[in-house]
């Protein structure tokens, strides 16, 4: 995508998303800065499939928070009234990728945005979501 896109979503539209965090497959990935130390917090669509969750990458592999977690070799993530705790990622194909995703959002995947990378993270352990934190959803 366009650097002109990515800097509008990351400063207006990511805030915003991250209130939708925890509804369908919004999630809110939860990472540390491979050079700052600073824990940060990415909207993404996620989808989990028995041990594993499946992440689109809509702007190509070479993201920040991707470089993060693969530095890092974990995170945390909010899916549902869970948090996970994920391990290193590892690259899948496109069609196994796409396969993993449910309808309608991997049609879009296919056409118009035309995703041809995909990422799986093992799920390590999931807890239920702080009971404040689920009491505001």
């Amino acid at each position: 995508m366009p650097r002109g896109i990515t800097r509008i979503n990351k400063r207006f539209i990511n805030p915003l998303m991250l209130r939708l965090a925890g509804m369908g497959p919004m999630v809110d990935l939860e990472h540390v800065g491979r050079r700052t130390g600073a824990v940060r917090h990415t909207p993404l669509m996620a989808f989990r499939g028995g041990d594993v969750v499946t992440i689109a990458l809509t702007y190509g592999p070479d993201v920040q928070w991707l470089a993060n977690v693969r530095h890092a070799g974990r995170c945390r993530m909010r899916m549902g009234r869970e948090v996970l705790s994920l391990g290193a990622p590892r690259s899948l194909d496109a069609t196994e990728g796409r396969a993993r995703i449910p309808q309608p959002q991997r049609a879009l995947l296919r056409w118009p945005i035309r995703c041809r990378d995909y990422v799986e993270l093992p799920v390590l352990a999931p807890s239920p979501l702080p009971a404040d934190q689920a009491r505001d959803r």
